[in-house]
């Protein structure tokens, strides 16, 4: 009778296991690519590849991650759209890139200096303040907008960027046409009387070579090496004028997010801050040695 008690609780277990197995494999899985603003030389496109690798792994491949290059499903100034319309389910650029579709978008990552805002205190502000739901009201309610929006990768200050030629005043830099970023910025250097032309990062190297522009910001030292800035102009102005903070953004098709489990959703909140915490460090060490580099190249 026992041996017929046994045999049947492990029956009943091993039932019970392989129902429990069954609705594992069967549970849904999600495929999330992310459209960037970005080339994959970029030390920023490879944080976000080491982003998309823990969402895999933490979600146990439930939701796979997919980086794209600049240009690969649409253009820089496209994405917002695009994620809008859910073409892309994700896009990441900086929310100053729409501040000509309204101003107020530069408040998210290129704060003026006269609030007083470094890098810490605008994510402290978005993240533990009151940021966040701006930002959703702006781009939902405001805009119009099926995105929902997470800041991530804080990288600035922005140096000035590179020239062919030094400069010694406002009037010789008015004749040096100049890569600027897209929105506010751009336009704050053109009311200055700067040529400046907005271009994403991946046609800034072939429009300097073709000699379209004579001076360009990137985003900062170890990036514009990775680049190439640092091998066609000598001459590098480390502070700038336009951009004190700078902060990326991954932006979610409401419809995508919205679709995705609970589970998963947390997963990637997680996973966008430990990345921003890995910028950080990224930043301040890899700068520091392209500065050295650059340094004991004579630049």
């Amino acid at each position: 009778m026992k041996r017929s008690r046994i045999t049947l609780l492990a029956g009943s277990a091993l039932g019970a296991f392989c129902l429990l197995a069954g609705t594992a494999s069967a549970q849904d899985t999600y495929e999330m690519r992310i459209q960037t603003a970005i080339p994959n030389s970029s030390l920023y496109f490879k944080l976000l590849e080491d982003f998309a690798t823990r969402v895999e792994t933490m979600s146990g491949g439930r939701l796979e991650v997919e980086v794209l290059p600049d240009g690969a499903e649409v253009k820089a100034f496209e994405i917002l759209d695009a994620v809008d319309s859910c073409l892309v389910e994700a896009g990441y650029a900086w929310p100053h890139y729409w501040s000509g579709k309204h101003p107020a978008y530069v408040l998210f990552s290129n704060v003026p200096a006269s609030t007083g805002m470094d890098q810490e205190t605008l994510m402290s502000w978005y993240y533990s303040g009151e940021g966040q739901k701006l930002y959703n009201e702006l781009t939902q309610d405001v805009m119009g907008l099926r995105v929902v929006p997470f800041l991530m990768q804080p990288m600035g200050p922005d140096p000035l960027g590179w020239f062919s030629k030094k400069f010694e005043n406002m009037d010789e830099f008015r004749s040096i046409k100049y890569r600027s970023p897209p929105g506010i910025a751009g336009q704050t250097y053109t009311a200055m009387g700067v040529p400046a032309v907005a271009m994403p990062g991946g046609e800034i190297v072939p429009s300097a070579q073709r000699g379209t522009i004579d001076a360009a910001e990137w985003i900062g030292p170890a990036d514009d090496r990775n680049l190439g800035l640092s091998k066609i102009w000598k001459y590098y102005y480390l502070q700038g004028l336009h951009q004190q903070t700078d902060v990326g953004e991954l932006m979610i098709c409401q419809d995508f997010w919205e679709g995705l489990p609970d589970d998963l959703k947390a997963i990637v909140e997680t996973a966008i801050m430990a990345n921003s915490t890995r910028t950080q460090a990224e930043n301040l060490y890899e700068n520091s040695k392209a500065v050295q580099e650059y340094e004991e190249q004579g630049i």
